[in-house]
């Protein structure tokens, strides 16, 4: 059994400003060069680590995550591989480590199996992309029992009273839905998130991230003046590794060089 699901609270409740939050494609673009590349995120200063599981149908994600679907499955990824890497990375590190998934790849393992597997290889939570509120009670329940957050979504069409169910159920933390469709850099940031993101905040305790078309550090840093507790950061990271891997070159420097300038973006408490 995972006992260590308070990693993510623990995080946040010692935290001394905005959380980086580095998310990758697992396998991406093999096993052992993922592997170096998440441990560079933590080297680099990536507060938490997002895994993200490969898919063959990743309805919530953009042209880059794609294509990181796409090396990472043609390299041998599947979701024993997935759970191996991260038993390796937790066997180093104590950083939380966070999946995001879809509802096929949880029902075809089991629910419960899944969580089980998921605790067992040192996971601390698991948010998955596709299973709207009516559909995650027996998915939330699997994580509880397995001590592991469930992360839910929100976004700016959220109702209020769908928020405050999603409220009530959620843990670790809420996972803010920054842009309107699909994964990807975006140039600007809606003022309505930010006054979305204001208004989560106002009614809960739990720490709200928000992620998606998030890139680079002055994107952060307007997401920590309006209170964020943290960003996820996943397109532009994994279009470095493409662009490394399409040169022939080894991707693990210069995904930890774009931690480095993102990590510049997160305000620090005095």
């Amino acid at each position: 059994m995972n006992h260590h699901a308070s990693r993510i609270a623990d995080l946040f409740g010692s935290r001394s400003g905005t959380l980086l939050v580095a998310c990758t494609m697992a396998g991406d673009p093999d096993y052992a060069t993922s592997m170096r590349i998440i441990q560079e995120m933590i080297d680099a200063g990536a507060d938490m680590i997002e895994l993200v599981m490969p898919h063959s149908d990743p309805v919530a994600d953009g042209p880059v995550m794609q294509e990181a679907v796409s090396r990472a499955l043609d390299a041998g990824m599947n979701t024993d591989r997935f759970f191996s890497l991260i038993s390796e990375i937790r066997k180093g590190s104590g950083t939380p480590l966070v999946v995001l998934t879809y509802a096929n790849i949880v029902i075809q393992r089991g629910v419960e199996q899944f969580y089980r597997d998921a605790a067992n290889a040192g996971v601390d939570g698991v948010a998955v992309a596709d299973v709207p509120l009516e559909e995650s009670g027996p998915f939330v329940a699997a994580a509880r029992n397995a001590r592991i957050e469930p992360i839910l979504f929100v976004s700016r069409t959220t109702s209020k009273d769908r928020l405050e169910k999603i409220l009530s159920a959620a843990g670790g933390f809420i996972y803010l839905v920054a842009a309107m469709g699909v994964t990807g850099t975006r140039d600007g940031i809606p003022e309505e998130t930010l006054v979305c993101l204001r208004e989560v905040k106002d009614r809960t305790g739990i720490p709200v991230v928000p992620g998606f078309g998030i890139s680079g550090p002055e994107h952060i840093r307007t997401y920590a003046d309006s209170g964020a507790d943290g960003v996820i950061v996943g397109s532009a990271l994994v279009q470095e590794i493409a662009q490394q891997v399409k040169l022939g070159c080894d991707p693990v420097s210069k995904v930890g060089g774009r931690v480095r300038r993102l990590k510049s973006g997160c305000i620090i408490d005095r």
